[in-house]
């Protein structure tokens, strides 16, 4: 009877461990009750994909969740951010964090056993990491950065009037960089204004790019480039030099030099991010089912010693508007 009784808890136990195994949901947490291992992918870097980094670590912070961070950077490299997928598709992490598009679709082409929240992606549909905003469809989902590249054109003609041409830097290996482009030709084009472009491969030719286009244009745009922006201080340095302004696709690239944006705060965007990562760890929330976020409000931010450096004059009705840097 005892050996009965054995072989009957034993049965029992090794079909709980086996529905344990085969569950794919995860375990709910809360504060103290379990450590969860994030593997995160950043393509370069730069203050705004850190300050998203940043934030996404603030939330399980303020959410006093236990996390181990396994933080790697690509360095604006497309093979060591698919080396980095690879690491992470092996390791068994909970969740992988992405930042840039460039990370995000190496991770989404590698990783199927973990999911992968994005950040700091332009267009995810265009870069092929979700079917819909609405309904993503894999273990893949996150936030855009999509910004208001009209709004940040359009203040080309009020801030320089006279401008006649804008120059715009990018790189030709970003799909992100190219839909901002492309906005930002259609609304060069209703202001008036005549594209003159630049594309780049790596940051290294970033400063001789910026050179040419500060001496052919009236103002220079910069979108949400990761490797452009990277490079930031030589577009400055050009535009400062030639006095012409500089409009930049978020607000950290202004704090760094550039005039002026429209833009986000990427330190709240992956905040949000982490908040979507800690329902997905802890309440169970399908990724496949949870559409893509973005921020719904945009500041404006001018920078003042920019604007001192070049000659300009904030006109009243944008410093009134304004958070001011300097």
């Amino acid at each position: 009877m005892t050996r009965s009784i054995l072989a009957v808890a034993g049965a029992a136990a090794l079909v709980l461990a086996g529905c344990s195994a085969g569950s794919g949901d995860p375990a709910p947490s809360t504060a103290g009750e379990r450590t969860y291992t994030i593997g995160i992918s950043q393509i370069v870097t730069h203050s705004s994909l850190d300050a998203a980094r940043e934030g996404f670590k603030a939330a399980f912070s303020d959410a006093g969740l236990a996390v181990e961070f396994d933080e790697q950077n690509a360095q604006g490299d497309q093979a060591t951010a698919t080396s980095i997928a690879s690491k992470f598709a092996g390791e068994g992490h909970d969740l992988v964090l992405t930042i840039g598009t460039p990370a995000a679709q190496a991770a989404a082409q590698t990783i199927v056993n973990a999911p992968i929240l994005f950040t700091a992606v332009t267009d995810p549909v265009a870069a092929q990491l979700v079917d819909s905003l609405d309904n993503p469809g894999s273990n893949v989902t996150g936030t855009t950065d999509m910004n208001p590249v009209a709004d940040q054109i359009g203040l080309i003609p009020r801030i320089a009037p006279q401008a006649t041409t804008v120059g715009i830097i990018y790189s030709s290996g970003e799909v992100n960089s190219e839909i901002q482009v492309s906005l930002a030709r259609q609304a060069a084009e209703k202001a008036g204004l005549t594209v003159v472009e630049k594309t780049v491969t790596n940051s290294a030719e970033v400063q001789q790019a910026a050179q040419a286009l500060a001496s052919a244009t009236d103002a220079i745009y910069v979108p949400t480039d990761n490797t452009v922006v990277s490079a930031l201080a030589s577009v400055v340095q050009a535009a400062e030099d030639a006095k012409i302004p500089l409009i930049a696709g978020e607000a950290d690239s202004v704090a760094n030099g550039a005039l002026a944006t429209y833009g986000i705060d990427y330190e709240q965007l992956g905040y949000q991010t982490g908040q979507m990562a800690i329902r997905i760890l802890t309440e169970g929330d399908d990724p496949a089912l949870t559409p893509v976020e973005s921020q719904d409000e945009y500041a404006l931010t001018i920078n003042s010693t920019t604007a001192a450096a070049i000659g300009l004059t904030i006109p009243e009705d944008l410093a009134a508007e304004a958070v001011l840097v300097d």
